[in-house]
């Protein structure tokens, strides 16, 4: 464990060391995918937690009204201008 700490110190010395554009692009190339690969793993784990709540995608979606999204729909008489 004490490598591994002792390379991870020297490579965030490295990549504190460089100019701002490579230092954007190496974290840039480093994050992208370890971001991209914690959603995905993230979207299955919550996936299949609803699914065992019952609460998957099979679940069919509620069908609303108008007056239910957006309150009840008042006519309009004329233009409302005097």
């Amino acid at each position: 464990m004490a490598n591994i700490a002792s390379w991870w110190d020297g490579f965030e010395l490295w990549v504190a060391g460089l100019p701002f554009i490579p230092q954007f692009l190496v974290v840039l190339l480093g994050m992208v995918p370890v971001s991209f690969a914690l959603a995905y793993l993230l979207d299955r784990a919550l996936r299949a937690a609803f699914r065992l709540l019952g609460r998957g995608d099979d679940a069919a979606p509620a069908e609303l009204t108008v007056e239910e999204l957006v309150g009840p729909v008042r006519p309009t008489v004329g233009s409302g201008v005097r």
